[in-house]
């Protein structure tokens, strides 16, 4: 095993340029990152599973991220919006179901679902909101923690400026993704963070950079798909 691997299982964290040297050799290292991670997943849960009730409460969004199936160019998508009295019943047979966790997922548009959430928390108390509705205003994000949203699922993608270019439109950028991912955590959100495995002209560089940038963000959910 090398220092790098060494380190990594010592200290849980590395730079860079470690993270790729690891990356690059990942087949050597699966087994013993795969058993290491098994272990310290028993350890802070043991061998329950936690479920969400995810709603997938939109398909419409503002965005053209080149790599979405939902980007708003794509004229082959059979549109939705869900009102309110649909995502509520969702709650409903979720709850019933023993779901405790409720998330409200969807494209990024200029709804506001603050009303909707503060209904949710009223009817179910204990249970967990999380929203995964896009980049916002601070003013709009502390809005829907007035309402009692609990957690906030904000991909960043990639961690690496051009290859965040590539990915999307002109007018987004990832200054403000990572803009709207600090003001979550600000405003007291348990925020997440996250990137995709294999997007287009992705590399064991860009994938380096996602890695670090989650260390030292340190978000309270990670979502890796």
């Amino acid at each position: 095993m090398t220092k790098v691997a060494e380190k990594l299982l010592s200290r849980q964290a590395l730079t860079e340029s470690e993270f790729e040297q690891i990356i690059l050799n990942k087949d050597e290292y699966f087994d013993l990152f795969q058993q290491k991670a098994k272990e310290i997943t028993e350890q802070n849960f043991g061998n329950e599973i936690f479920i969400r009730g995810l709603i997938e409460v939109s398909n419409v969004c503002r965005n053209d991220c080149l790599y979405c199936g939902i980007r708003k160019s794509n004229t082959c998508v059979e549109r939705y919006v869900l009102e309110d009295a649909e995502i509520l019943k969702s709650c409903e047979d979720g709850y019933k179901a023993g779901f405790r966790t409720f998330v409200l997922q969807g494209g990024e548009t200029d709804k506001n679902y603050s009303s909707l959430v503060k209904k949710i928390k009223t009817t179910y108390p204990y249970c967990a909101v999380t929203l995964s509705l896009g980049e916002k205003t601070k003013e709009e994000y502390q809005e829907l923690k007035d309402a009692g949203a609990d957690r906030y699922l904000l991909r960043h993608e990639t961690a690496d400026n051009d290859h965040y270019a590539k990915l999307h439109p002109d007018e987004m950028s990832l200054e403000n993704r990572m803009k709207c991912l600090k003001t979550l955590k600000e405003i007291g959100f348990q925020t997440g963070c996250g990137f995709m495995v294999g997007s287009p002209y992705q590399t064991p560089k860009t994938l380096a950079k996602d890695l670090f940038f989650i260390q030292e963000f340190k978000p309270h959910m990670v979502g890796i798909g």
